[in-house]
């Protein structure tokens, strides 16, 4: 056994040896997948600390309907009483919580399925299917306006230190960026709905295969406020990041010896200072990615969007345990893909990263 472990821990060396930038990949694939399990089993611990559950809200309901009379009868909640043991006991949730994740690990790994959910008794991986899609769509066109504006402003006003124009930019940016967002998004559907120029929902009243050509059109004058809300909101913190970046990089002896080489401006700050501004913004790009899934739940409640945050808001209000946590883990795994797919392309533009990573 001793020598086993000796030649599995040798070849274990040599890989990270020869191949340093693979060994980098699996160890964060590795860790997300650590991070899922424990985010899984912590949130079937809170929703088991959550008052009642969606048995008793069910049964409860049920039986107000069945009553003819306005009072309860002893028989009445001695039969509901039944009614949700037995409905409990066929929904598993009568075991304790870290069985019942377990089982759900199971059923998604061995068996393939989600489940379905305890309200609408819809399979949950049609659920999902029907609304991540539109949600991934609005936070990466949110994620390219914020990293091409971002980027031209930022370089654009790192020139301009100093000015007047920089100053109004530098105010700007920390006026946008102290506005909660929750206040921006409805004031752009106050505004919305004061003016008509924009709808007050941010999706069309009718399905794509009706129309394709139309529905184009009218999606994106829907979103337009939403949008607006998510750069303005990103705006601020981003393009100060990318001026401060830049500043630091023209500040640096190696700009100075390129400049007294005769070297233009604009070969200066696109080919040498541009180029080193890419760590600190890839490094930030998994925060906002995050945080721009994290914001589209609230723009997707306020505007009415279907995505997968008012998904997971429906769900957690109905304390349907299931799809709140396929939803999470779901909208997790995007998260921590976008910051594993980051911490990749830090390692392959620079590579002491991966090789420090030992």
């Amino acid at each position: 056994m001793k020598n086993l472990g000796r030649m599995i821990a040798g070849l274990l060396i040599q890989f990270r040896t020869t191949h340093p930038l693979l060994n980098f990949i699996l160890g964060r694939f590795a860790s997300m997948i650590v991070i899922l399990f424990i985010l899984g089993f912590a949130v079937f611990g809170l929703m088991e600390l959550a008052p009642g559950d969606i048995v008793e809200k069910h049964v409860q309901a049920q039986l107000l309907n069945e009553q003819s009379s306005s009072s309860a009868m002893a028989g009445d909640l001695e039969y509901s009483e039944q009614r949700m043991a037995a409905l409990r006991a066929e929904l598993g949730l009568d075991k304790p919580f870290y069985i019942q994740y377990l089982s759900w690990l199971k059923q998604v790994f061995v068996d393939r399925d989600l489940g379905r959910s305890m309200i609408s008794r819809a399979p949950i991986l049609y659920l999902i299917k029907t609304r991540i899609f539109n949600s991934i769509l609005l936070n990466l066109i949110s994620l390219f306006m914020l990293t091409f504006i971002s980027f031209a402003l930022g370089i654009y006003f790192s020139s301009k230190v100093g000015t007047k124009t920089d100053l109004a930019a530098t105010f700007t940016a920390l006026f946008l960026h102290s506005i909660p967002g929750l206040l921006l998004l409805i004031l752009l559907q106050l505004f919305a709905a004061v003016t008509g120029l924009f709808p007050v929902t941010a999706y069309p009243g009718f399905p794509f295969s009706e129309d394709p050509g139309r529905f184009v059109f009218s999606y994106m004058h829907h979103i337009t406020l939403p949008l607006i809300g998510a750069f303005l909101g990103g705006i601020g913190g981003t393009m100060r990041m990318i001026r401060a970046t830049m500043l630091d990089q023209l500040g640096q002896p190696y700009i100075t010896a390129l400049r007294a080489r005769g070297i233009s401006e604009a070969r200066v700050y696109f080919a040498h200072a541009f180029r080193n501004t890419l760590n600190p913004y890839i490094t930030s790009s998994a925060n906002l990615l995050a945080s721009l899934f994290s914001g589209s739940l609230i723009l997707e409640i306020i505007f009415s969007y279907p995505g997968i945050g008012r998904l997971m808001y429906e769900a957690v209000l109905q304390e349907d345990i299931y799809l709140v946590l396929a939803n999470l883990m779901f909208t997790s795994f995007l998260v921590l893909l976008g910051m594993v797919l980051a911490d990749i392309l830090l390692a392959v533009v620079d590579p002491r990263i991966r090789y420090s990573n030992k």
